[in-house]
């Protein structure tokens, strides 16, 4: 790496930690005291996961500086506009394909969620090989009786109503975290996975008012392609002041 490649890392690296936009998000425990337990201890698991120590730079939270967050405004249109030419494309070409998009029971679609896990052993990285040879088991997680608390699991299907692309996401007070999500290599050419994140947004603006911000990990330690992938979806770097 030459001297000025190293240079714009250095630059790049300060900007995430000092120069990004702050934006306090509030994880409303309080609000978990009259639904199942379950809820309570997925939030105080959150909140430690995301101000734990970061692995490159200890001395912040792991999702203190640099979170990838795109801020909800209330108005789907306004999202809209956060997303990229590029990634527009996509989502209008998979609904061209026919494909569609629906919040589901992740222990109906067991088994296609293992086909899209086995259907492609490198994505970011090789994929470990546990994940993709054990059917997943099911899910026992409650259902929640508030809007302020969740682990809602979403689905994008194909023509023939053939799981094409999930995502499962944390959603706690003013944000939710889209915490995992996959597409079957078959469907990835056809825009599936812009569409499963686009389309959790506008769930999200209809159904939950009270989020605030919509999360995908952060931007500190993650390759070129995946920050230009996150900016292209509007999630920007952030520093969050987390509050429980």
């Amino acid at each position: 790496m030459s001297f000025s490649e190293k240079y714009q890392k250095i630059v790049e690296l300060y900007n995430l930690v000092f120069s990004t936009p702050t934006k306090e998000l509030c994880l409303q425990i309080d609000k978990t005291h009259n639904n199942d337990p379950f809820f309570e201890k997925m939030t105080k698991s959150f909140f430690k996961d995301v101000t734990k120590p970061h692995p490159k730079m200890p001395i912040f939270g792991k999702l203190t500086r640099g979170a990838a967050i795109n801020i909800l405004t209330g108005d789907f249109s306004d999202y809209l506009k956060s997303i990229e030419s590029s990634g527009m494309r996509n989502i209008k070409k998979a609904k061209r394909l026919g494909y569609t998009f629906a919040r589901i029971e992740f222990n109906d679609y067991i088994d296609g969620v293992w086909d899209i896990r086995k259907s492609a052993p490198v994505r970011q990285g090789a994929m470990a090989a546990d994940f993709m040879d054990t059917r997943p088991e099911e899910q026992t997680n409650p259902k929640s009786a508030n809007l302020y608390h969740d682990y809602p699991y979403f689905g994008i299907f194909d023509e023939k109503g053939v799981l094409a692309a999930y995502a499962g996401c944390c959603l706690a007070g003013d944000v939710i975290e889209l915490s995992h999500f996959y597409g079957h290599a078959e469907h990835q050419k056809n825009g599936v996975v812009p569409l499963v994140i686009v389309s959790i947004a506008e769930y999200v603006l209809e159904n939950h008012p009270n989020i605030k911000a919509y999360m995908y990990d952060g931007y500190i330690g993650a390759s070129p392609t995946l920050k230009r992938f996150k900016k292209k979806f509007g999630f920007l770097p952030h520093h969050v002041k987390w509050r429980l």
